[in-house]
């Protein structure tokens, strides 16, 4: 198993060399632990299909540095995404754009759009600077499974598959980056995350509609899967629906922001959120934690769909439907 690398001046300038030379590295952002290539590179960008598992009509997110690379990427760019670039990046947002012709399929899942985004975190930014191109990254894990949010779940997901594993530490977010759709007559939001859907509604000064047809990545209704069984339930019923898959014979664990009264003291309570923020940075690695335990079921209470809210609920639901 690969031995993630503390991030500093040195790992970072390797990392950069890999990617040069066409090699797939992990990398931390402030969403999630990235699976990075060079994003002009069409092998390179296979080989992360290939560890992944990913399908190849699944699109990926292109990390830029700055807004100042958008015209290379991107055409047609209208005013809302510019606006949205230039007050939400560096950060936790994609936008969705048609894309320029230069751009490889094998980077858009054959789509005429492609996913960019400039992330925030200080690692990713030097590893981009170092490098001096664009890099495509989904995140660190098998697909459809939990994104990973420390470089350790990245070496347990992905074992000696990726060679290199630069550690930056745990993400500051835990979600993944919020995709707004740009490329065509309306602004659409495909994926709650990192920056609100009320934020995105503030900057364009109007409300934003959520949903839309175009494919984007992890935006599958199925997807962020532990191998334990996924259950919602509102904080009144989650009790009797732990009661009842514990009379099946299940192992059973609570995730929730309070512990609801009547809970069974068979039922493994993993270690309450505080916040929606919270919440959303520690999501991941208390599902990791519940399959590291062996529970079969976990009940999860999730917080109101406002905020950050909505992106944690949002990850529930589609894991939820893995089941």
């Amino acid at each position: 198993m690969s031995v993630p690398v503390p991030a500093d001046a040195a790992s970072v300038r390797q990392a950069a060399a890999l990617l040069r030379d066409g090699e797939v590295v992990a990398l931390p952002t402030e969403t999630v632990y990235g699976l990075a290539a060079d994003a002009t590179n069409a092998t390179a960008v296979e080989r992360i299909f290939a560890i992944k598992g990913r399908p190849a009509d699944h699109p990926l997110i292109v990390h830029l540095l700055d807004a100042d690379a958008l015209d290379a990427w991107a055409i047609e760019i209208p005013e809302e995404a510019r606006v949205l670039a230039g007050a939400g990046w560096p950060g936790p947002l994609t936008i969705v754009l048609r894309r320029a012709p230069s751009v490889l399929d094998v980077v858009t899942g054959g789509l005429d759009t492609v996913a960019l985004r400039v992330p925030a975190h200080p690692v990713a930014r030097a590893v981009l600077v170092e490098f001096g191109g664009a890099f495509a990254a989904p995140s660190a894990n098998r697909f459809g499974r939990v994104s990973p949010t420390t470089a350790a779940a990245v070496a347990d997901d992905l074992g000696d598959e990726v060679g290199f594993i630069l550690d930056g530490g745990a993400c500051r977010v835990g979600v993944e980056s919020t995709i707004v759709d740009c490329s065509g007559d309306t602004t659409v939001v495909l994926r709650p995350g990192g920056v609100t859907v009320e934020r995105i509604s503030e900057l364009l000064d109007r409300p934003v509609a959520i949903g839309g047809t175009t494919r984007a990545p992890g935006t599958l209704p199925a997807h962020y899967a532990p191998d334990a069984r996924v259950v919602i339930a509102d904080d009144r019923e989650a009790a009797t629906v732990a009661a009842a898959h514990l009379a099946e014979g299940r192992t059973v664990a609570l995730l929730a922001s309070t512990v609801p009264m009547g809970l069974s003291d068979r039922v493994a309570v993993l270690e309450p959120p505080e916040t929606d923020e919270e919440y959303a940075r520690v999501l991941y690695d208390r599902l990791r934690t519940a399959d590291h335990h062996g529970i079969e079921v976990v009940v999860a209470v999730p917080p109101n769909p406002v905020g950050i809210g909505l992106a944690v609920r949002d990850r529930l639901e589609r894991a939820a439907a893995s089941a």
